[in-house]
């Protein structure tokens, strides 16, 4: 039996779906990695340690491949991103109903950095189907945060509900990249008791 018998034959072994996705996480490592530019079927095959044609088998192409990984790594942020979503700000204290909706993000991000970074700080040669997507999907939070900021805003001398939620969006963003890039400089806990106090500081109330 040769050295290339052995792996072929341990990979038949895993089913259709749990092949799928551990080529799936195997693609989107190396996207973390190199950027999506120099990902090839070669590479995801030697670090899946299998052969070339189980890849195309799965995927058809590289593109079919991406494609797959985008899918799939902006589903898990979507639906991260409904499971922290900000209710309305009418429920309870405007405040705490913030912090706790940033803080179910902000450990979203950490305990899944690989998905954030493809959606906060997209990669080098990212296809158009992740900039949409991205897109798209933030588009889909902003309305939603829009409506539950809205009592905020509702009669006062500068009601904006869209402008608010954009800043408030804008600097969670910016908290998850630092979480991202320095998670030990920048642990959630410090970067929410400095957002509980921009908002006091900024008179937020009902």
């Amino acid at each position: 039996m040769d050295e290339m018998t052995v792996p072929k034959t341990k990979a038949r072994r895993m089913s259709a779906a749990a092949r799928r996705e551990q080529l799936l996480d195997v693609t989107t490592e190396l996207v973390a990695d190199v950027g999506f530019q120099e990902v090839t079927i070669e590479a995801v095959a030697k670090r899946a340690g299998i052969t070339r044609p189980i890849v195309y088998e799965h995927f058809g192409d590289l593109g079919g491949l991406l494609d797959a990984v985008v899918e799939r790594e902006m589903a898990r942020a979507l639906s991260q991103v409904s499971e922290t979503a900000l209710t309305k700000l009418s429920e309870g204290p405007p405040i705490d109903l913030m912090i706790e909706s940033l803080s179910s993000f902000l450990h979203a991000v950490k305990s899944h950095p690989t998905t954030w970074r493809l959606v906060l700080t997209p990669p080098e040669g990212a296809p158009e189907i992740l900039r949409r997507r991205i897109a798209a999907g933030h588009a889909e939070v902003l309305a939603g945060m829009a409506e539950a900021v809205r009592p905020l805003t509702d009669g006062r001398e500068s009601p904006d509900a869209e402008l608010t939620a954009r800043i408030l969006s804008a600097m969670a963003d910016e908290y998850a990249r630092l979480v991202l890039t320095d998670a030990e400089r920048y642990p959630p806990e410090r970067l929410l008791r400095h957002a509980r106090w921009i908002l006091e500081q900024a008179g937020v109330r009902v």
